[in-house]
């Protein structure tokens, strides 16, 4: 989810089209809050993240 976020943010960027920018941006934080919570150990819809 991350990945995609940064990726839909760089074509967002390049192309100029903001919701793709906006999106992008919404998925990578999305992304980021479920990984640091399943580091801690806080599952998340019944998983949790074992990185």
């Amino acid at each position: 989810m991350i990945i995609l976020g940064v990726i839909l943010i760089i074509i967002g960027a390049i192309t100029g089209i903001s919701i793709l920018y906006t999106i992008g941006a919404i998925l990578a934080v999305v992304g980021l809050v479920l990984t640091i919570l399943g580091a801690v150990g806080r599952g998340v819809g019944g998983r949790k993240t074992y990185f």
